[in-house]
């Protein structure tokens, strides 16, 4: 088989055989295996060559390497993803909203800020799917910080991010998009991109799958778990009225983007 080098045309101090990567692979860490599993030896070896440090001396590895497309989830078991595994862009570290319940806040920063080099270090990563050949998988914009907060407006990144996963669709399946800001796309004129990105290339490996399947390109997943002020402002307490995110549903709607409406966190009843 093909050395990974020659079919890359890499450096040669970045060179890492076919049969390296591999034994990167054999190395990763037990939670990750079925995904790896999953996958025939010259798409292990790709997933491996990404995903995984390439000089680390540990006998178990995980999935670090990527600058900011990153493998989905850590702390999950992979194996529960029907893909085997997924890509997260968090387009910003924090978030404005500042939401009561937010579990990004145990290991997020609590001020929200632009990422130093982000447009490179997409490119960067965007490149590295290509040279390695990584087999495709759903990407999800964003887990822990809202990709379309206040910090949108001025850096773009978010637009930025879905601009290059647009230049290189063939190595995602589906696009999820999180947010409590529906209203700033629209307004931000983002609407297209929306539509670009929510029909796969003719020749994607898996546009055949989702076709029959009945499934988007892209979903748009807007979080609204109150329909009352009162209680948006004490738990959601930076975040868009619920006028807002209503105005923005509609308006997505509208445009004929697909939309899932996550009510969620569900908060115990108390009498």
């Amino acid at each position: 088989m093909r050395a990974v080098e020659e079919a890359l045309g890499m450096p040669r101090t970045q060179q890492l055989s076919f049969e390296e990567a591999l034994v990167l692979a054999s190395k990763v860490n037990g939670k990750y295996r079925p995904a790896w599993d999953a996958y025939p030896p010259e798409e292990q070896a790709a997933l491996a060559a990404y995903f995984l440090p390439h000089n680390s001396a540990k006998p178990v590895l995980g999935p670090t390497r990527p600058r900011v497309v990153k493998w989905y989830c850590p702390f999950a078991a992979q194996c529960d993803f029907p893909s085997g595994h997924r890509y997260c862009i968090n387009v910003y570290t924090g978030c404005a909203h500042e939401c009561a319940y937010c579990y990004a806040t145990a290991y997020s920063p609590t001020q929200a800020s632009a990422k130093p080099a982000f447009e490179r270090l997409v490119a960067k990563d965007m490149d590295d799917l290509e040279r390695f050949d990584v087999p495709a998988a759903p990407v999800h914009i964003s887990n822990s910080t809202d990709p379309f907060q206040p910090l949108e407006e001025q850096h773009r990144h978010a637009r930025f991010a879905l601009e290059q996963v647009l230049l290189h669709r063939r190595r995602f399946t589906t696009v999820t998009i999180l947010t409590k800001n529906p209203l700033r796309p629209v307004k931000l004129g983002y609407v297209d991109l929306f539509r670009e990105l929510g029909t796969l290339p003719r020749d994607h490996p898996r546009r055949d799958n989702l076709d029959r399947n009945h499934l988007p390109g892209l979903v748009v997943e807007v979080s609204l778990a109150f329909w009352r002020e009162d209680a948006r402002r004490k738990y959601d307490r930076c975040a868009p009225s619920v006028g807002e995110r209503t105005e923005g549903l509609r308006a997505l709607r509208e445009a004929g983007i697909p939309l899932v409406l996550r009510i969620d966190p569900l908060f115990p009843h108390t009498p």
